[in-house]
């Protein structure tokens, strides 16, 4: 197989030495790691077509990763598997920008798509924290968010049309690149699947022009309670900002110790960042109403960028806020889930007395406009008991989300770190047409095996992948 591998796509573009593949032991969620068996580089939908039927054949497990930002460990090999990286698979095709349409690989960087098109006056909306490195492709995997969601929506919202080679080998193509999709909607299955149901190898997605008019402002407030208040009667008084940030006390701490220092007081709890735009003239409305409605809720300080260095170093602060927790916390862990945005306030101060319990500290950074949030718990990997209690607190603060009417997810992905969470969030009867739905794309279970639905004997599936695993190390180490 590796010579096979080899003639298809260079012997370059395979990896099989295990000092090589300790890179690709797991994401960004780095509490789980497994050895992959190979990876390759793939550089177009034929070559992946082919590589999938050569698995098909063997019988070996696979899946396809991006950056490997993904902070769910959806893209860990723990069947074993091949890794298909797809980061040379990284030019933007086409775009149209008469019809607002860009084609893109999957390897293709999400912030370099808005710089490629900035100099016609267009940009791509979707923008995790992220987008400098992420790529596209990882982005229609988890069907990730960002900050400007709240107006513009999350992937799925941009993404009109892919190319994809399904888990048996076959290209096909889904959505509709202009008009509404006829027929069943599979291009809503895939975004979002986590690589599960095939490999994306092509995607069209909308692009935007540039607002003419943004207000960014700032808004540091006494208490958690008063800046979340302010989050709901903002959306209850009819404005709708682009974006609105919130950071607690613990995590300015962390980015002002960071490049990012924008001197927050240390006597606030928490602090409101908040973009609105659209038209020069009713922006500057929307950006005076937002201060009117701060003002309302006993905010210590509020006001705009004075010049767009500013709003850049707003941006950045908030952009930069997970890598900076490095800096106050040996190891952190992040969490992502959903709630109502009235009950932030509420959640807030559940997930305070959990870090109370456990005795971890516990920084917030999140989407306040759509109650999504990102608990970062911080531990000491060195000692191994705070690695268990950290990962018990996560699930710990899932649970409340749901209890809450939210979600386990908002845009990280299920992957295996909340895959027991699935669970909470779903029936059986729903798990089970889930499962169902992923052995029509992926009958044989060889594309990303193990992630995104439990399965009622996991344990025992495991045991029985790892032998898998290790008869198939075997015959492949004799083809080195």
């Amino acid at each position: 197989m590796q010579i096979e591998l080899e003639n298809l796509l260079g012997s370059a573009n395979v990896i099989f030495q295990s000092d090589k593949l300790k890179a690709y032991d797991c994401d960004a969620y780095v509490a789980e790691k497994a050895m992959p068996r190979a990876v390759v580089f793939p550089q177009s939908t034929e070559q992946v077509a082919s590589i999938v039927k050569i698995f098909n054949r063997e019988q070996i497990p696979f899946l396809p990763r991006g950056a490997g930002t993904g902070l769910s460990g959806g893209a860990t090999p723990f069947a074993g598997e091949v890794v298909i990286s797809l980061v040379k698979m990284d030019r933007l095709l086409h775009v149209d920008f008469e019809n607002h349409r860009a084609i893109v690989q999957p390897g293709f960087v999400n912030l370099v798509l808005s710089r490629q098109i900035a100099h016609r006056g267009f940009y791509y909306a979707p923008d995790p924290s992220s987008q400098s490195v992420c790529t596209i492709g990882g982005n229609v995997a988890e069907n990730s968010g960002g900050s400007h969601c709240l107006k513009y929506g999350v992937t799925s919202n941009h993404v009109v049309a892919l190319t994809l080679v399904t888990p048996t080998g076959e290209i096909v193509t889904l959505g509709q690149v202009h008009g509404d999709v006829l027929g069943y909607d599979l291009l809503g299955v895939m975004v979002g699947s986590e690589g599960t149901l095939g490999i994306v190898t092509e995607i069209t997605v909308k692009i935007l022009k540039k607002p003419e008019s943004v207000e960014t402002v700032l808004a540091y407030f006494h208490t958690v309670a008063d800046a979340s208040d302010t989050v709901s009667d903002l959306i209850a008084h009819g404005v709708l900002p682009a974006a609105v940030e919130m950071m607690d006390q613990l995590m300015m701490q962390a980015v002002d110790k960071s490049v990012y220092h924008v001197g927050y007081p240390p006597e606030i709890a928490a602090v409101l960042l908040i973009e609105v735009d659209g038209l020069q003239a009713g922006v500057e409305d929307m950006a005076q109403r937002v201060l009117d409605i701060c003002c309302r809720h006993n905010v210590h300080s509020v006001r705009r960028a004075v010049n767009e260095e500013e709003r850049k170093l707003w941006w950045s602060s908030r952009k930069m806020a997970f890598p900076a927790v490095g800096r106050i916390s040996p190891d952190y862990m992040v969490q992502d889930g959903v709630i109502p945005r009235t009950r932030l306030t509420e959640i807030l101060a559940r997930i305070a007395d959990l870090s109370h319990e456990y005795g971890l500290r516990v920084a917030n950074v999140f989407h306040a406009g759509d109650g999504n949030l990102h608990p970062l718990i911080c531990y000491d990997g060195r000692i191994p008991e705070q690695l268990a209690k950290a990962m018990d607190l996560g699930r710990k603060i899932l649970e409340l989300c749901v209890e809450m009417g939210g979600s386990i997810t908002g845009e990280h992905g299920v992957g295996i770190e909340k895959i027991e969470q699935m669970k909470v969030q779903f029936s059986s009867v729903d798990l089970q047409w889930q499962e169902r739905l992923r052995r029509v794309f992926n009958p044989a279970d060889l594309c990303n095996s193990g992630k995104l639905i439990p399965r009622p004997a996991r344990c025992a599936e495991f045991r029985q992948i790892q032998t898998m695993v290790e008869k198939y190390a075997a015959a492949f180490q004799e083809t080195v």
